[in-house]
């Protein structure tokens, strides 16, 4: 038998600092009395002090963060997106402020479960609950927009989001958000998995019922 790989001790704890840097900047700021704008930004001196990070390390996780979740600007720093609003002093407008607004009548892409699905199509549509935004992807097979467990994608038509008021941002590390998916924009479900296979008969079903 080999022996099982393990991350080396300073490893361990640079992911465990990583994974409080990420808490504290979209959750936890309230909490922590991190001072914080209204789009998120923070001192880069507070987080180091409220994290335990030196500012080599803090430069690593931004740098090495496989989603791109934290920017980086000189002396301040944040969050791109995520930000739970009764953790963190961040407001919608000041988030939309510092996103790019996206153009086009392209189709985008909300991935979920069957179970939550069902919820969705039974109700006023996707809403952002403990988040900010809802998250969108651009195409099918792209990465960004995405979470883990996704058994159907949801087709929402960007014209049907314009005409109930709402515009869609693109965040700096590439994800699509708005700040609700109404019934009514979504226009059709294309399956992710074997179950969403199964489920996509129902499911449109209750679309267009």
């Amino acid at each position: 038998m080999f022996p099982r790989h393990r991350a080396a001790p300073d490893s361990q704890a640079l992911v465990a600092k990583s994974k409080k840097l990420s808490w504290l900047l979209r959750h936890g700021a309230r909490e922590s009395g991190l001072s914080m704008d209204e789009a998120g930004f923070a001192s880069v001196a507070d987080v180091l002090r409220l994290t335990g990070l030196s500012r080599a390390q803090l430069e690593a996780v931004v740098a090495d963060n496989s989603k791109s979740r934290f920017e980086l600007k000189g002396e301040r720093m944040r969050a791109v997106q995520g930000h739970s609003p009764e953790g963190t002093p961040v407001t919608l407008d000041g988030l939309e402020r510092s996103w790019e607004v996206v153009l086009g009548d392209a189709p985008l892409y909300h991935g979920t479960s069957v179970v939550a699905a069902r919820s969705i199509l039974d109700s006023a549509g996707v809403h952002a609950a403990s988040r900010s935004h809802v998250h969108l992807a651009p195409a099918v097979d792209a990465t960004v927009g995405k979470r883990a467990g996704v058994d159907v994608l949801l087709v929402v038509c960007s014209v049907r989001l314009r005409a109930a008021g709402l515009s869609v941002f693109r965040a700096p590390n590439g994800v699509l958000l708005a700040r609700a998916v109404p019934r009514e924009a979504v226009t059709d479900l294309l399956a992710a998995t074997a179950a969403g296979e199964r489920a996509l008969g129902e499911l449109r079903r209750r679309l267009t019922s």
